[in-house]
């Protein structure tokens, strides 16, 4: 696959499986032995893994919603920027729902191999995302 192949199929990826919430959709093109570089609490390796992931973040804020703001491709490699925004209407990584909405920032390096989405490592704004929960305090301004 070229460079522009691999970032429209990441952009797929991105659209059909998170924003649309095809968890099916990963056992066709996620690799069987998918690799996530910085797991999710609880994430337990392979395309099941993606799924509990991908779910807990459904699960909290089930109208999530992310934006891709830009990519660059290498070889087998995607960086996306992005932001997802979202309101916090269930659970999530034990934090009871607050009803409030969200916006947080992150990176992602994915690997597309054999034509499947086979590696990642995500870079989230944790902290902007519990400070905008309420459950971490803003930082005092002097």
């Amino acid at each position: 696959m070229t460079k522009e192949d691999n970032k429209h199929f990441m952009n797929s990826f991105i659209e059909e499986v998170i924003n649309q919430k095809d968890l099916d959709a990963i056992d066709q093109i996620v690799s069987e032995d998918f690799v996530e570089r910085i797991p999710f609490p609880g994430q337990v390796p392979g395309r099941e893994g993606l799924k509990f992931a991908i779910e807990s973040m459904h699960t909290g804020f089930p109208d999530m919603k992310w934006t891709l703001l830009e990519q660059i491709a290498e070889g087998e490699k995607v960086v996306s920027r992005f932001t997802w925004k979202g309101t916090h209407k269930g659970e999530f990584m034990g934090i009871p729902a607050t009803n409030k909405k969200v916006e947080v920032w992150g990176v992602v390096i994915d690997v597309v191999r054999n034509r499947l989405f086979s590696e990642s490592r995500i870079i989230m704004d944790n902290v902007g995302l519990l400070q905008q929960l309420g459950v971490m305090p803003e930082p005092k301004q002097d």
